[in-house]
């Protein structure tokens, strides 16, 4: 078994998810992978169940009925990640606007660098974006601004969604605290981490916008990012994330 687990949370991704598990297992590194697929009607966990034939050991797949939510996925991936005791635990996205190869970089910060977090940042030096729409990186920086403003959390890409973390962040977070499931669960877990004192270091990346499937950015997420921002920081003077 590998010391690392991608978690790749899907719905309706059978353009990409055939290309992007076999790109994953071609790495240099030897990454074993999750899938959470929340009901895809196009046939996305078939795909997957498919591929574990010969994957088997390494690709491992969560199926849950009806859209659940990012953040939900992602906690019941970080639980399966604990459960098998893995050392290294990666968010990505299924679209390859996050770029598989550079798992290996965030992989290498986190194991090497003695750093707990490692994100895949737009907006350090080195990082950026192919063809994403303007409005879309007017929002997404605005969105930065506006976290740093209200939280303090000195992450310049605080809801980017290319991640490693070190299994003793997952650890000592109460994950039952986690209260957001759309766009404000990336910053809450950041801001978590940050809060507990562990070390976050930004790595560049580019940000490619998706070729296959649909967005899945809508109004209602954007709403939760800012309200939730707002509730993240009321609810931290009165407790804080770690496990009792």
């Amino acid at each position: 078994m590998s010391d690392s687990l991608v978690i790749i949370p899907t719905y309706n991704e059978l353009g990409n998810i055939e290309k992007m598990v076999r790109k994953v297992f071609s790495l240099p590194h030897v990454f074993d992978l999750l899938i959470i697929d929340d009901g895809s009607p196009d046939g996305t966990a078939q795909k997957v169940k498919q591929l574990q034939a010969e994957f088997a050991g390494k690709l491992f797949l969560i199926e849950r009925s009806g859209k659940q939510g990012l953040g939900t996925a992602y906690i019941a991936g970080f639980r399966f990640a604990l459960e098998k005791k893995y050392e290294f635990i990666f968010e990505m996205d299924c679209d390859f606007s996050h770029n598989p190869d550079d798992l290996v970089r965030l992989y290498d910060v986190c194991k090497n660098q003695n750093c707990d977090v490692a994100v895949g940042s737009r907006y350090v030096e080195g990082g950026g974006f192919v063809n994403w729409p303007k409005d879309r990186i007017r929002l997404s920086k605005n969105a930065s601004l506006y976290v740093n403003l209200v939280t303090g959390i000195k992450i310049q890409d605080p809801t980017a969604g290319f991640i490693c973390y070190k299994r003793n962040v997952l650890e000592t977070i109460d994950l039952n605290k986690i209260r957001f499931v759309g766009y404000a669960f990336q910053i809450e877990m950041k801001f978590a981490a940050r809060k507990l004192g562990f070390k976050i270091v930004e790595v560049p990346i580019i940000f490619t916008e998706r070729i296959e499937g649909v967005s899945k950015m809508s109004r209602n997420i954007i709403k939760e990012g800012i309200i939730g921002v707002l509730q993240i920081q009321w609810n931290s003077f009165f407790s804080d994330y770690r496990k009792k």
